[in-house]
Formats: C-alpha cells, sequence, structure tokens
C-alpha cells in the first residue's frame, strides 16, 4: 500500500534526542527521523554511507578526516558522510533530521554505548 507522511506530524509523535525513528523505506534502506540536541559521540560506519537531512534547525558535522572540515547545515541542507569516515554531529539547539541508511546500521556506528539504538522504532 502506498502511503505518504507527514514529517511534522512524525516529529510530534516523540521528544527523545538522539533517538531516531524509521519513517519509511526504500529498497534496502530505512527512513529515519530524529531530533538532535549538543554533542553526539565520534563515531564512524565502516560498511554504510551516512545521509544527513536538516529538517529543522541547524547542524555541524565535525569531522577527524584531516582532508576534510567540519560541514555546518541549516534547513533544507544535507549531506552525504562515507563509509569509514569518523564524524560527530553537533547540534546547538534542538535540530531535526532525516535520514537515509541501509537497514541495520546503528546510529553510534562502530561505538556501543548508552545513545546506541539496536532496534529503532517504527512511526
Amino acid at each position: 500500500m502506498i502511503e505518504k507522511v507527514n514529517l511534522k506530524e512524525k516529529f510530534g509523535l516523540f521528544s527523545e534526542l538522539w533517538s531516531p525513528k524509521i519513517v519509511g523505506e526504500v529498497n534496502d534502506a530505512h527512513v529515519k527521523i530524529g531530533k538532535l540536541k549538543g554533542e553526539f559521540i565520534w563515531h564512524r560506519h565502516e560498511a554504510e554511507d551516512e545521509m544527513f537531512f536538516i529538517v529543522k534547525g541547524k547542524l555541524t558535522i565535525r569531522v577527524r578526516d584531516p582532508e576534510e572540515r567540519d560541514i555546518s547545515l541549516t534547513e533544507g541542507e544535507f549531506v552525504t558522510i562515507p563509509r569509514g569516515i569518523e564524524h560527530m554531529p553537533v547540534s546547538e539547539n534542538e535540530s531535526w533530521i532525516m535520514m537515509i541508511e541501509p537497514k541495520g546500521t546503528l546510529n553510534t556506528g562502530d561505538i556501543t554505548d548508552n545513545r546506541t539504538v539496536e532496534e529503532p522504532e517504527w512511526i
């Protein structure tokens, strides 16, 4: 069945920070949304690229690759972080993001801690 998704409505269903929710799927990828505020953790995804699309707010993605600079994003912008690049999302104020990533991608990549969401909730 084909269903449209209203992102504003979906973001209104939760308040947790750094806890991605699944709102759809495309082929073998999940479409996830999340609310971010503060600093996340340094991590990398060895097997997956990671796309961040800013729905609301501002986000900086810090990177440790000497050939890259930190990336500042505002509403309507997105960036793809290539697999293997160590990065840390930072949001001074609450930001809303949408991500498209292969199913099974951990939000904390190669790190497991109290922010790891192994099975994101469908909303």
